[in-house]
């Protein structure tokens, strides 16, 4: 199927807003940076920090299929570094660098974490859903805020996620929010008749590449 550019960031909006559940930021016990190939969620963290929201900064995560060979280190240990290197003092700092998925990053944080009532997660603008998802299956008792960088969609393709890959992202990730509440890895998510023209527009179009192999329907 063609589709015109400007269709395609019709569509593409649609999702950016879909995936879009920030929420107000409060004082809270640690601000928890999600790694991944956007070290401006580093930079997020950093402000955070320095608005003194949080005395402490987590960095999770391993290396997943788009960072493996990007960083030296860890997702988690480049955030970190640079964190560091924007002024956070490096005993504000505490590493999870196990995880490769957003449950894990959540599961090996609360067990960081044992005593947190309130957090902030920070992660890029087009996952909120995702994690917010996540947080009510696997750390539903402590209450979560979700931040990200503050800018709009034409802003968040870089060099090395270019708006072809970020629009199969937010393509890949509204079917995982159908399969995997339907696995139970998170919890159920409201699919407007919008999203779902959006998904299909787009799949029909070829941005697929965040999607199983085969799969090309919000209905398996």
């Amino acid at each position: 199927m063609a589709i015109s550019d400007a269709a395609a960031m019709h569509e593409a909006q649609v999702l950016w807003a879909y995936h879009d559940t920030g929420t107000p930021l409060a004082a809270a016990d640690a601000i928890i940076g999600l790694g991944s190939y956007d070290l401006r969620v580093s930079d997020r963290c950093v402000e955070l920090y320095q608005n003194r929201l949080a005395p402490r900064i987590v960095f999770a995560g391993a290396s997943g299929n788009w960072t493996r060979g990007m960083y030296a280190t860890s997702e988690a240990q480049a955030f970190a570094d640079h964190a560091i290197a924007l002024g956070v003092p490096a005993d504000a700092i505490s590493l999870e660098p196990k995880s490769t998925n957003i449950a894990e990053n959540i599961g090996f944080v609360r067990a960081l974490l044992p005593d947190a009532q309130r957090v902030i997660w920070v992660t890029k603008p087009q996952t909120r859903r995702r994690v917010s998802a996540s947080l009510m299956r696997n750390w539903p008792e402590v209450f979560s805020m979700i931040a990200a960088p503050e800018h709009g969609l034409a802003a968040q393709p870089s060099e090395h996620h270019p708006l072809e890959a970020l629009i199969a992202e937010m393509v890949g990730d509204v079917w995982r929010m159908v399969a995997y509440a339907e696995k139970g890895f998170q919890a159920s998510q409201p699919l407007p008749p919008e999203v779902r023209k959006a998904f299909d527009t787009l799949v029909a179009a070829g941005f697929t590449h965040h999607l199983p192999a085969g799969v090309r329907s919000l209905d398996h």
